[in-house]
């Protein structure tokens, strides 16, 4: 059984509720999470990494050892190729009580020329799917215009799980690429299923949109997470000098340590942004984890 309980101690160290002032930022000291606080993201590093098996299996939920892991996964719907559409799935989980969206992500070779390329640029979200929004919070392009290929499939979905399980507690995963779609899919969600507790777990997630964006995560979503891993470079980019920023709520993991950086892209040296300053203090081998021993791929 996962340590649920600790979880919840997890969100308020992580700070992901809301976003402090700079000021108030300075004055907060990153915090060592405890073992039961890291045990209990484990489910959803699987699920994470359960994405990136072919849709034809994440339909029936058999998918090896990351599907095992999370064995009473209840499929509600499937798709993607893998290669124009990346995978996604929907179904219910039990023990976690949520309906659990996944988007799969991509390999570091692919996502490193997306998001350090000169042609992208930030784009409003499609005020269609994202009613209210304002014009102001924009994103990665190449993200919205992947987003915007199976948004209406998985809201579909999704309401399909609210009418057979009886709620409307929603959780998006994702490593990497999915990670990113992951992040706009829970914002997509939680305007679009009135009522729903949206919540977000990220691993090896890059900046996927600006301030405004970032803002807009921190005061919609019900919890934010995302997790990043030792000397990866991935979080670090697109840069911040191009007005790209992380929402609130960093575990890093350091030196054999998870810690909880609380502010959007805290730059203290046991967070991402001061472990890693540039992409050539990174390492590419840590971006698929290991995540507490799990390794974001398809086993």
């Amino acid at each position: 059984m996962y340590l649920l309980v600790a979880s919840l101690s997890l969100l308020s160290a992580l700070g992901a509720f809301a976003a402090p002032t700079e000021s108030a930022l300075e004055k907060r000291q990153i915090q060592t999470l405890s073992p039961g606080a890291v045990a209990a993201f484990k489910p959803y590093s699987y699920y994470a990494a359960s994405a990136y098996c072919d849709a034809s299996v994440l339909k029936t939920w058999t998918c090896g050892s990351n599907c095992n892991a999370n064995s009473g996964f209840q499929p509600i719907a499937a798709g993607g190729d893998g290669a124009v559409v990346q995978y996604w799935y929907v179904g219910y989980d039990p023990s976690l009580a949520t309906i659990i969206v996944g988007h799969q992500g991509t390999d570091s070779s692919k996502i490193i020329p997306l998001l350090t390329s000169a042609d992208f640029i930030l784009e409003e979200l499609n005020p269609s799917l994202f009613p209210g929004v304002s014009s102001d919070a924009r994103v990665h392009d190449g993200f919205r215009h992947d987003h915007e290929n199976t948004a209406q499939d998985v809201l579909a979905a999704v309401n399909t799980a609210v009418d057979q399980f009886g709620t409307k507690t929603i959780t998006t995963v994702g490593h990497s690429l999915g990670g990113a779609l992951s992040l706009i899919d829970a914002v997509y969600l939680k305007l679009n299923v009135p009522g729903s507790t949206v919540k977000f777990y990220g691993y090896g997630l890059p900046r996927v949109g600006n301030r405004e964006f970032a803002d807009l995560v921190d005061n919609t979503l019900d919890s934010f997470v995302r997790i990043t891993n030792h000397k990866d470079p991935i979080p670090i980019i697109p840069g911040r000098f191009l007005g790209f920023k992380h929402p609130s709520g960093e575990a890093h993991i350091v030196s054999g340590s998870w810690k909880a950086c609380p502010g959007q892209d805290n730059p203290d040296r046991q967070c991402s942004v001061g472990d890693v300053p540039t992409i050539f203090n990174g390492n590419l081998n840590d971006h698929s984890g290991p995540y507490d021993g799990v390794l974001a791929k398809c086993l």
